[in-house]
């Protein structure tokens, strides 16, 4: 059954305004799926192979083009890096708008190709696993966050209720967000996630990057899910598996083209030096970070070390779902002070600064939002407005005059 996703409506107004759309992202979470549902029937489809030259459209792209009348969709683009000229040059020729969509499974190589070939020509819209209000199978799945930001007294003010997810907390982070895995009986998930970590180190990692040694990638793969929401030290990294810090940074960059891994940069001002300034590092599913991590059951997960950087992490990529669905699209920052002090995401629109503090507790207090008065009393010029901790908690409710606790699966 189709599940809508939150992007749909972006996606269609894109197409409608744009010559071409790129949907990228991750292998599996949907890119194929979407688009052939928005545009499936009034749009012709090519799928593109790695092996196989689907009718000779990288010997002859130009003439394969002259066969293929828009709209059309070219799914896979990175297997035909040759078509991206021959699209250039028609859209030189003919700018109007909603003419293709490109899918790919890659940021960089072909996809940095195209943002340099393509630019005011293409527009990009990056495609992740589900987010909470698609594993709940809304019929029209919204972003929370895009109230709160553009009124926060008043979506504060209102009742708020839970989506109806339909698992528990700890089995979804356990499960992931790739649509595939949300369907799964649980006994088979386990073998979900080892073969789509074999298929994209023995693959992806194979055509896209000079790594000789896959045995010690896939333990790198490991390593860095174990340490999933904390601030990245490619020296430390490099040490655990003797490797120098920076082939550890460019097998980060490898994971990060494959929308495998994302990174939150540090928040600091120049008039406020006492922050740390190393980006916090996220594996993209949880699910995979499990599988990574052998946590075997999701109440394996309940006791767990790693469980609360998942659930973190498991927020952090909620918020940048709901935030890929604004335009302009809200910077996204973490904070820590070298005494200690930390914020576990800061978003800043307009000139106002959001501090939001994650908790896997049920029942988070005022003292969980130390870390957002800390960041008030270091930035006292600032505009900061109300503070969140989400947590898996039952209600929205004050924690202190300005900060507020609020359900992690909360409904739009």
């Amino acid at each position: 059954m189709y599940v809508p996703r939150l992007q749909t409506a972006r996606l269609k107004d894109l197409f409608r305004t744009f010559p071409v759309v790129v949907v990228a992202g991750a292998r599996q979470v949907g890119k194929s799926t979407l688009v052939r549902k928005v545009f499936g029937e009034r749009a012709d489809c090519v799928v593109f192979d790695p092996v196989q030259d689907v009718e000779n459209a990288r010997r002859d792209p130009d003439l394969f083009l002259d066969h293929r009348s828009p709209p059309l969709i070219l799914d896979e683009i990175q297997y035909a890096p040759e078509v991206v000229a021959a699209l250039k040059r028609r859209i030189d020729r003919d700018r109007k708008p909603g003419q293709y969509v490109l899918t790919g499974s890659q940021q960089w190589g072909v996809l940095r190709s195209l943002t340099e070939s393509l630019a005011g020509r293409a527009v990009f819209l990056d495609l992740e696993g589900f987010c909470v209000a698609e594993v709940a199978r809304a019929a029209h799945p919204r972003a929370w966050l895009e109230r709160f930001l553009d009124d926060p007294t008043l979506f504060l003010g209102k009742p708020h209720r839970r989506r109806p997810l339909p698992r528990s907390l700890y089995e979804q982070i356990w499960r992931g967000w790739l649509p595939e895995a949300q369907r799964l009986p649980l006994r088979t998930v386990p073998d979900f996630h080892a073969g789509y970590i074999r298929t994209y180190v023995e693959r992806d990692v194979r055509l896209l990057a000079d790594v000789s040694d896959l045995q010690l990638f896939g333990r790198f793969v490991r390593l860095v899910a174990a340490l999933t929401a904390q601030e990245i030290n490619f020296s430390h990294l490099g040490r655990e598996l003797g490797v120098t810090p920076q082939t550890s940074r460019r097998w980060l960059d490898v994971l990060k083209g494959t929308f495998q891994w994302f990174e939150v940069p540090a928040y600091h001002t120049s008039a406020a030096r006492r922050a740390t300034g190393r980006p916090k590092g996220h594996l993209a599913d949880t699910g995979l970070a499990c599988a990574a991590q052998v946590i075997s059951t999701p109440l394996a997960l309940g006791s767990h070390p790693l469980l609360g950087s998942l659930f973190e992490t498991a927020v952090a990529s909620e918020i940048r779902k709901q935030l890929s669905v604004l335009s302009p699209r809200p910077n996204l920052y973490h904070w820590r002070a070298f005494s200690g002090s930390e914020v576990d995401l800061v978003l800043e629109r307009d000139g106002i600064l959001c501090p939001i503090e994650v908790k896997a507790a049920a029942h988070p207090s005022g003292a969980d939002a130390r870390g957002i008065r800390a960041f008030r009393e270091a930035y006292p010029r600032q505009r900061i407005g109300p503070g969140l901790v989400i947590a898996p908690t039952e209600r929205v409710y004050p924690l202190t005059d300005r900060d507020y606790a609020i359900p992690w699966d909360l409904e739009a």
